[in-house]
């Protein structure tokens, strides 16, 4: 039944098959039983494998089980529960905070109860064309107005919001970082569009939250912008903080709301409490261990100085995502795996991830990687790039 449809993405050079790590998920790991330096995880910084998380979700596994048995609101709240979500109120700033399943079920659940509390099918979403399919998809789950803006273009989102009706609801939607260009969305004017059109403004910051910001806080730290109660933090645990999970962080009344009227929060099973006790772990390890954001950096900027000097394009990336343009599928496929020879792993990204004839190499880069790492990687690319006349030889 699906054989014509395979064999169409195989020609295309879009087909994709499963690969198993043998190990954790830190700066090595082992691919077809050989160990590789880690370029496609966004373990940004080492925390998946750090003894104190793993020692936190241990703890919880033997107090509380391994499964919540039920959902939130059933019999699925523990302690462990209630304490991550106050250490995620206290990290964001804001006045409560709320945990659910993972990054897509969160924002699939959040954007329909959002657009079901300010008026459902009657008000409007405003959607970067970059962002994320899972944010794509909640905004259409919510039977809302979709109108999508050009990548990060301003002006054209304020003369979407000026052809609004004054009255109807309206929600600006983004990423803070854009998870396959590692640019930044420019929250102050959105929030300021927000502000003149009486809209929210919903933030996924799932590749910001530990890594943006002074103090890891994420992209509103990073932009410097003020608790204001139309911005909604969305986020997850799963990067940065090593685990899985998301959050939402807002006004108590939002939590409140999101309770009672977000479907993938009401009827599913609570995230496993070991999960949460990990992210509690990862959060106080985040403040106590700046450095490890510092490292993170370090190697960004000598990635990137690198490749850029090279001739590489990294389509503007201005966080630890280093999108490497090549062009085509048949070609990313073919440096991905002379990286892989290399003993370097890089995924290629191809069609329907990101544009055609935008097909690219995502680099990760990790706290946890040595300068020898990033230098090997920066020679594997210098070799395949030459390889491939995709630099000056």
């Amino acid at each position: 039944m699906f054989e014509a449809a395979l064999t169409s993405l195989k020609a295309r050079h879009l087909y994709r098959t499963l690969r198993t790590i043998a190990s954790g998920q830190n700066a090595t790991i082992t691919l077809h039983g050989r160990a590789c330096r880690n370029f496609g995880s966004n373990n940004y910084l080492g925390l998946a494998d750090h003894p104190e998380v793993k020692a936190a979700a241990v703890e919880a596994v033997m107090t509380y089980g391994v499964g919540a048995g039920a959902s939130r609101l059933i019999t699925g709240t523990m302690p462990p529960h209630e304490q991550c979500e106050a250490a995620l109120a206290a990290f964001t700033g804001a006045e409560a905070a709320l945990l659910l399943g993972g990054g897509y079920a969160a924002n699939v659940g959040l954007i329909p109860a959002l657009m079901e509390s300010t008026g459902g099918p009657d008000g409007v979403l405003f959607a970067d064309r970059y962002n994320h399919a899972s944010l794509v998809d909640g905004c259409r789950l919510s039977r809302a107005g979709f109108k999508i803006y050009r990548h990060k273009d301003l002006e054209q989102l304020d003369r979407l919001l000026a052809r609004t009706p004054p009255r109807a609801p309206k929600l600006i939607v983004t990423d803070g970082v854009f998870s396959m260009d590692g640019d930044l969305a420019p929250l102050p004017g959105l929030l300021a569009l927000a502000r003149r059109y009486d809209a929210l403004l919903f933030v996924d910051d799932a590749h910001g939250t530990g890594v943006m910001g002074h103090t890891g806080r994420g992209t509103c730290e990073h932009f410097g912008l003020p608790h204001d109660d139309r911005l909604i933090h969305m986020g997850t645990l799963s990067k940065a903080l090593g685990g899985f999970g998301a959050f939402v962080a807002g006004p108590a009344s939002l939590i409140a709301y999101v309770q009672n009227r977000c479907r993938s929060f009401l009827y599913t099973t609570a995230p496993p409490p070991a999960l949460a006790a990990a992210a509690t772990a990862a959060l106080a390890i985040i403040d106590r261990e700046p450095e490890r954001r510092a490292a993170l950096w370090r190697h960004r900027a000598r990635c990137a100085e690198a490749l850029s000097r090279m001739g590489y394009d990294l389509m503007g990336s201005e966080t630890p995502i280093l999108p490497v343009r090549i062009g085509d599928p048949a070609t990313a496929l073919a440096v991905a795996d002379g990286l892989l020879a290399r003993r370097c792993f890089a995924p290629a990204i191809r069609p329907p991830t990101v544009p055609t004839g935008t097909d690219r190499l995502r680099l990760s880069l990790m706290a946890t990687h040595t300068t020898d790492d990033i230098d090997a990687l920066i020679d594997a690319l210098r070799e395949a790039g030459r390889r491939h006349h995709l630099i000056p030889s």
